[in-house]
């Protein structure tokens, strides 16, 4: 997993190079307005409700298999909701506030605050098996309706995503691919029970 991680920690340490300003405001998104502020450390914070985990009766399935497989998704699923909540509202951050940060801005802010992210991040995010740190990735990817490669390149740019996509493919994550409706049904069901949508019912 030591390469899941690694992904996982560049792509909160490039989303948390953010500068403004004013000490807080309003910022549009997709058609709702939130307000935002800036911490004492000058971290930028949306101020949005948080979808809940929702409580679903009990499902019937075609075979022991699929039941197990259910269960092991649920329950890594649900490990794993924190960090998918954190990576969503940051990326959701990025897009709508750092379109005019310069590069050098951005660059200075990611080394600054990379530290304070990897002590943070670093030692939950190694114990993670290649199962969990596939949800994590299909949960960002289903949320923000963009593959993870996608993500990257709009942050890094394309040789970068290339380079994470390659890599991905050996511990069987393929950046490009996004989250696919239908390819794995265990895996629609557990993220149907899951809403990280900010502030909004999922339809």
């Amino acid at each position: 997993m030591k390469h899941v991680f690694t992904l996982l920690l560049f792509l909160l340490v490039l989303a948390r190079g953010i500068a403004q300003e004013s000490d807080k405001g309003k910022v549009t998104i997709k058609g709702q307005t939130y307000d935002y502020i800036i911490d004492a450390a000058g971290d930028t914070l949306i101020m949005a409700g948080l979808g809940e985990v929702s409580i679903t009766s009990l499902r019937s399935f075609d075979s022991e298999e699929d039941y197990k497989k259910y269960r092991k998704y649920r329950r890594y699923a649900y490990s794993v909701y924190p960090y998918a909540v954190e990576a969503v509202r940051i990326f959701k951050e990025v897009d709508a506030i750092t379109n005019d940060i310069k590069k050098g801005q951005k660059r200075k802010y990611i080394k600054t605050l990379q530290e304070d992210l990897e002590e943070k991040f670093e030692a939950p995010l190694k114990k993670l098996t290649r199962t969990q740190g596939m949800l994590l990735i299909k949960m960002i990817e289903r949320e923000l309706d963009t593959p993870m490669y996608d993500l990257v390149k709009g942050l890094r740019g394309g040789w970068t995503a290339t380079y994470w996509n390659v890599l991905g493919g050996f511990y069987g994550h393929h950046l490009k691919d996004g989250y696919i409706r239908g390819k794995d049904p265990m895996l629609d069901i557990v993220l149907d029970d899951l809403n990280l949508t900010y502030g909004q019912k999922k339809n």
